[in-house]
């Protein structure tokens, strides 16, 4: 089976893009913005993870915000979408 990033490797041949890790099953797509390329997740759906990995909901949105949504890990870091219903 295919990987998300080997597949984002076929994809973007001069680009380079950086992966959350354990996020693969809340990837939404590839965001564009001037010269940046950039993974983007469903920010729902990585809590979401997190809860099922364990974590209680205020467990989970603490260590999300901290540990993943606030790196800053370089001009391509992923970006999390909150979706409006």
């Amino acid at each position: 089976m295919i990987t998300l990033k080997e597949k984002l490797d076929e994809v973007l041949t001069d680009e380079c893009v950086l992966l959350a890790d354990g996020f693969e099953e809340a990837f939404m797509g590839i965001g564009r913005q001037f010269n940046r390329t950039f993974a983007v997740y469903d920010r729902t759906k990585c809590i979401e993870i997190l809860i099922a990995q364990g974590l209680s909901e205020d467990e989970a949105e603490e260590h999300f915000q901290f540990n993943t949504e606030g790196a800053y890990v370089g001009e391509n870091t992923p970006a999390f979408v909150e979706t409006l219903e």
